[in-house]
């Protein structure tokens, strides 16, 4: 562990930044003027990369028409193939089983709709009480449309604390009436990483499949997929991985399997020799692509070569090292400099076990996350009473971290706070 012991100090963050050898990607992205942001695991920050991807893929648009789909400089008709073979080395996996397509919610129903297969003896699926809304509701609509009802085949994991799994309490329910366990691989809350691979080989011995929800793990935190033998897995890519308001999703099928017919076809999941025959029987790609369905969001998509160009270029290895850096700092920094406010640290200390954010709680979270924000300082609130700090490795630097902490410990000793109402805006 880092700074055991020591004072921690503003020259120890500047001197760490100055070790920093990731800490001229900074410039490469555009950070609000005035502002520390520490919100990238909601919304990651625009990057120099991505903007100019995007305005090159407009001008293809407006020189090249429809000829964009195969004349561009990334050619729309393979754009999504491309992402996707650089995404998979950030996740562990082949080229072939990664495709950029669709949204977190769309390709959760589509991995669904397309190995989900309930019969008499396995019908019931296994999920959290502490996953991301949006998950549970495609759950329980999957079971809706098998004519399954969540109250009996929804096996819902129950926290110890409201704030952490116990993997050993997931395998335990992992009985022959289960057909799919769906998890977060870093839950959204409290930043806790779920051990994938012994979740993944624990269900494997019962013959049960496994999907994992990457979105607050992607681009934080590293993964090896086919080392751990996951079945299937989708992610958002506006989080970590920088691709902007909206930007397309991710999807990674185990090449083990290829060849099913995608319970939601259609014509984007075709081989690509075969696609513009425009038959009515579908030849389907024999590789992730054929759960795509309707015609990629190329605009949407555009950022993401340059986001992942700078993934490619640093490597998960060294991210992931910075990060851990980072939240450790911050959570010393938290105990040396608030330990006076009653803030309680939700987050596991055990690196193994934290993922790329802190979440502590505070009964008066709603406004001194108002309060924050009229400071400069950018985090993020969840309900009841929960604040967010997500240190990015590639933009956020020790120095942001001190100055954070900082402005909070005066907001806290001032009472700068209760100039705000304890209730969360519309979008927290």
């Amino acid at each position: 562990m880092l700074f055991d012991g020591e004072l921690i100090t503003k020259s120890i963050a500047e001197k760490l930044d100055q070790q920093d050898e990731l800490n001229k990607y900074r410039n490469e992205f555009y950070i609000p003027k005035g502002s520390i942001y520490l919100d990238g695991n909601s919304l990651g920050l625009l990057s120099k990369r991505s903007e100019e991807a995007l305005l090159v893929m407009l001008e293809s648009w407006k020189k090249l028409g429809i000829d964009g789909w195969t004349e561009a400089e990334e050619p729309w008709f393979h754009l999504s193939e491309r992402l996707g073979e650089m995404t998979a080395p950030l996740i562990g996996a082949k080229a072939e089983e990664v495709i950029s397509t669709g949204s977190t919610t769309m390709n959760l129903h589509q991995i669904l709709a397309t190995y989900f297969k309930p019969d008499a003896k396995r019908n019931k699926i296994i999920v959290d009480e502490l996953n991301f809304p949006t998950d549970i509701y495609a759950i329980k609509s999957q079971l809706r449309l098998h004519g399954l009802n969540s109250e009996e085949h929804l096996v819902n994991i129950k926290s110890l604390n409201g704030h952490l799994l116990s993997e050993e309490d997931i395998v335990a329910q992992m009985t022959e009436e289960v057909a799919m366990v769906i998890l977060s691989g870093v839950l959204y809350r409290s930043g806790q990483i779920i051990d994938m691979e012994y979740i993944t080989k624990s269900a494997h011995k019962q013959g049960i499949l496994v999907a994992f929800d990457l979105c607050h793990s992607i681009g934080s935190v590293e993964h090896e997929l086919d080392k751990w033998d996951v079945d299937f897995a989708f992610w958002c890519t506006y989080k970590h991985l920088n691709g902007g308001p909206g930007s397309v999703g991710g999807l990674y099928i185990n090449e083990r399997h290829f060849g099913a017919e995608p319970g939601l076809a259609g014509w984007f999941g075709s081989d690509k020799s075969k696609q513009f025959d425009l038959e009515h029987s579908m030849t389907r790609a024999m590789h992730a692509g054929a759960l795509q369905t309707g015609t990629p969001h190329v605009l949407s998509a555009a950022p993401l070569l340059g986001s992942l160009s700078i993934f490619e270029e640093v490597g998960m290895k060294r991210i992931r090292e910075k990060s851990l850096q980072l939240t450790e700092f911050m959570t010393k920094l938290i105990d040396q400099e608030l330990h006076n406010f009653s803030f309680v640290n939700r987050t596991p200390i055990e690196p193994s076990k934290r993922g790329g954010h802190i979440f502590v709680e505070h009964k008066e979270a709603a406004r001194i996350c108002k309060s924050l924000k009229e400071h400069g300082v950018i985090p993020d609130f969840r309900a009841p009473n929960g604040i967010r700090f997500a240190p990015v490795a590639l933009y956020n630097s020790f120095t942001d971290v001190w100055d954070a902490i900082q402005i909070m410990k005066e907001i806290m000793t001032e009472e700068k706070f209760k100039h705000f109402e304890n209730n969360r805006d519309v979008i927290a």
